[in-house]
């Protein structure tokens, strides 16, 4: 799946951060759609995480950004929506296999554990890699099927 339309929404200590990838991803001719606080007052991520994620599930958008304190709030609230397969990265080969093997959706990470050049290289991983089928169909199918338990 080729990526056009990217949805980044991020809590309030998200907020910096979320302008550097917004505008790299703008630059680089991506569409994206802003369903994040654009302040630092106090929000709460799941709803953060709600906005995003039903951009994707509709397909308004080809896969989500979210950016918290960590990545790991918002992410846990990513993937308690149905459809929604999140991956919280730190670093390039996790944002890549993230893609690759697991089908990720959107990806989360944190504006306090990782600096704005090693988020937008995250970026770039994630958004260059597709997935690869194949073996992992069946582990994707698998994971999905868990949202019916």
């Amino acid at each position: 799946m080729s990526v056009k339309t990217i949805a980044i929404g991020n809590d309030h200590g998200g907020t910096e951060l979320k302008f550097e990838i917004l505008k790299r991803l703008e630059n680089s001719g991506y569409t994206v759609i802003n369903k994040g606080t654009d302040t630092t007052d106090a929000v709460d991520y799941p709803d953060m995480a709600k906005l995003v994620c039903d951009e994707v599930n509709s397909g308004n958008a080809d896969c989500g950004i979210l950016i918290c304190g960590t990545g790991i709030g918002i992410g846990i609230s990513a993937n308690k929506i149905k459809g929604i397969r999140a991956a919280m990265c730190s670093d390039c080969f996790s944002a890549k296999m993230a893609r690759v093997h697991n089908n990720a959706n959107v990806i989360t990470f944190g504006a306090r554990t990782i600096g704005p050049e090693l988020a937008w290289s995250i970026v770039e991983s994630y958004l260059s890699a597709e997935f690869e089928g194949g073996r992992h169909e069946k582990r994707v199918e698998k994971i999905m099927a868990l949202e019916n338990l």
